[in-house]
C-alpha cells in the first residue's frame, strides 16, 4: 500500500491524471502536435543516451542472460496475450493478433515511469535496461503479425520496415551508440539538456497521453468488460513472470521490477504503426484503447507497485 500511494502521488502519474481531468471537464487545454512530437523525440533520444553510457560501463558477459531472457519473453508474451484475448476477451483472430502484438512489445513511457518509481523507492537498478527495451520492441510485433497469418508478399515486409526504421527504435539505438561511444565524460557537456530536465519533459508528455486516453474511454464500453478484464490481467501475469525470472538470473531488485513493468506493458507507439500497415482491418478502437486506456494507467497505479514489492520479496 505504501508503494502504491508513493507511485500515485508522483508527478508523472499525477500529470497523466491531470490530462484525463482536463478532457473530462471540457478544458480547452491542447498540446500542439509539433510540440508533442518534439517531446517524444527528446525522451527517446535521452533514454538511449543514458542507456549507452551505462552500457559503456557494463561488462559484455553481464548482458548475455538478460538479452536471452528478453528475447524469450518477447516471443512468449504475444502468444499468451493471443490466447487470453481469444478465450477470455472473445476477440476475433485479426483483432486478437493485432492486440497481442501490442502486448508482446513494450511501452517506453511505462519503462521510464518504472525507473522513476524505483529511484523514489531507493532501490538499485541495472544500467543496461534501455538496451533491453529496444530488444523487446520487435519480437512481439513480428509474432503478432504472424498470428494473423499475413501473406509474405505484402503487409509483413512493410510492417517490419516500419518497426525497424521507426523513430522509437532508431532514436533509442542511435542514442545508445552515441552514449556508449562517448561515455559519461563525453556526455557530460550535454547532460544539462538531456539528463537534468528529463523528468519535467516526461510530465508534459504524460499530460498529453492523459488527454489522449480520456478521448478513448468511450471505446471501453463498446469493447465490453471481458476485454477490460483481460487488459488488467495480462500486465499482472506477464509482469510478475518477468520480475521473478529477472530475479532468478541475477538482476537486482530495482532492475527486476523495471523489467517486469517493461514486459507487462503494452506498446502504443511502435506497435500501432506496424499494425496499421499490416492489419488495416483490425480495430484501433480495441488495440489502442486496451494499450493506452486500460493497461497503461493500470500499470502506473497498480502494476508498478506490485512489481516493486514482488522484486523486494524475491531478491536475496
Amino acid at each position: 500500500m505504501e508503494l502504491l500511494i508513493q507511485n500515485l502521488i508522483s508527478p508523472v502519474v499525477l500529470a497523466f491524471l491531470l490530462g484525463i481531468i482536463a478532457r473530462r471537464i471540457g478544458s480547452d487545454l491542447e498540446i500542439p502536435s509539433a510540440i508533442y512530437q518534439g517531446l517524444s523525440i527528446y525522451l527517446l533520444f535521452a533514454i538511449g543516451l543514458k542507456g549507452g553510457v551505462s552500457l559503456s560501463e557494463t561488462a559484455a558477459g553481464e548482458l548475455l542472460w538478460p538479452i536471452l531472457l528478453t528475447l524469450g519473453l518477447g516471443c512468449l508474451t504475444p502468444l499468451s496475450a493471443y490466447f487470453f484475448l481469444t478465450k477470455l476477451g472473445r476477440l476475433g483472430r485479426i483483432d486478437a493478433a493485432a492486440t497481442a502484438a501490442h502486448y508482446g512489445s513494450v511501452s517506453v513511457v511505462t519503462f521510464v515511469a518504472a525507473l522513476e518509481a524505483v529511484k523514489a523507492a531507493g532501490m538499485p537498478s541495472n544500467g543496461y535496461l534501455p538496451a533491453l527495451v529496444a530488444i523487446l520492441e520487435v519480437p512481439g510485433i513480428i509474432i503478432g503479425l504472424l498470428l494473423a497469418r499475413q501473406s509474405k508478399g505484402g503487409g509483413m515486409g512493410e510492417a517490419m520496415k516500419e518497426v525497424i526504421t521507426g523513430k522509437s527504435i532508431f532514436l533509442m539505438m542511435g542514442g545508445m551508440v552515441i552514449g556508449a561511444a562517448c561515455g559519461a565524460k563525453g556526455i557530460a557537456g550535454v547532460a544539462p539538456f538531456f539528463i537534468d530536465p528529463f523528468k519535467g519533459v516526461l510530465c508534459l508528455f504524460l499530460l498529453e497521453l492523459g488527454m489522449v486516453a480520456a478521448n478513448r474511454m468511450g471505446d471501453l464500453k463498446k469493447a465490453g468488460w471481458r476485454v477490460i478484464l483481460t487488459g488488467c490481467l495480462l500486465p499482472l501475469l506477464h509482469g510478475s513472470l518477468a520480475t521473478a525470472a529477472a530475479t532468478a538470473i541475477g538482476m537486482n531488485s530495482g532492475g527486476a521490477a523495471v523489467f517486469g513493468a517493461m514486459v507487462g506493458s503494452a506498446s502504443y507507439i511502435a506497435a500501432p504503426a506496424a499494425v496499421r500497415i499490416a492489419l488495416p482491418q483490425a480495430s484501433p478502437g480495441i488495440y489502442l484503447t486496451m494499450a493506452l486506456g486500460v493497461t497503461f494507467p493500470f500499470n502506473l497505479a497498480i502494476g508498478i507497485p506490485i512489481f516493486l514489492k514482488l522484486a523486494q520479496t524475491l531478491s536475496p
